[in-house]
């Protein structure tokens, strides 16, 4: 099978189920998103790789959970991706409240080891911590679209929920990331700071 069709070089893609859409569909940019976010994730992932010996334990459980995360969001992709009237609803693993709510019990795992928020966190860090607030900003613009996606097509509702919990999750595993290696959490300073 080759990687190009030519059936999108008019500026329309096809929704799961064959219709077709232009390609700046709200749908099809929120699912862009949630690809591109998943590219953070990836990133994370293989900055989290190059850990030292000595962290490699609180690294595998992250690199775990990121592995999964990466795993839902191509399940977010494909139920964005397929109209909710489509026949082919049936053949893709559309987001539940179970995967919200298993999102928290994540967020709870690891905020349990963190010290307790004082002050806004800047994004950065170690390199994982970075590139997991990118995924974090990337999921926040695929929840706004997704909305949008919402209100103009019609999407399944718990697929904004879970963007909406996933950008919390992936603040808590960005401090977790740098809590695991040493690095302080740098803090937002006003301008009387």
């Amino acid at each position: 099978m080759k990687i190009y069709t030519r059936t999108g070089d008019g500026g329309e893609t096809g929704l799961f189920g064959s219709e077709r859409v232009p390609k700046d569909d709200a749908r099809v940019s929120a699912y862009g998103s949630v690809d591109e976010a998943n590219a953070a994730l990836g990133l994370a992932r293989a900055e989290l790789a190059r850990c030292q010996a000595t962290a490699r334990d609180a690294a595998a459980e992250l690199d775990a959970d990121l592995e999964a995360l990466q795993s839902r969001l191509f399940d977010v992709g494909s139920d964005l991706a397929t109209p909710l009237t489509a026949r082919q609803r049936d053949m893709i693993r559309s987001i539940d409240a179970l995967d919200v709510t298993a999102l928290e019990d994540i967020i709870d795992r690891y905020d349990a080891e963190l010290p307790r928020l004082t002050n806004f966190v800047l994004p950065g860090g170690s390199a994982t911590a970075a590139a997991l607030h990118l995924a974090r900003g990337i999921v926040r613009r695929a929840e706004r679209e997704a909305v949008t996606a919402a209100r103009t097509a019609g999407i399944n509702p718990e697929a904004v929920k879970f963007l909406n919990r996933l950008s919390d999750l992936l603040f808590t595993l960005a401090r977790a990331a740098n809590a695991r290696a040493g690095v302080p959490e740098s803090v937002w300073r006003g301008r009387s700071g």
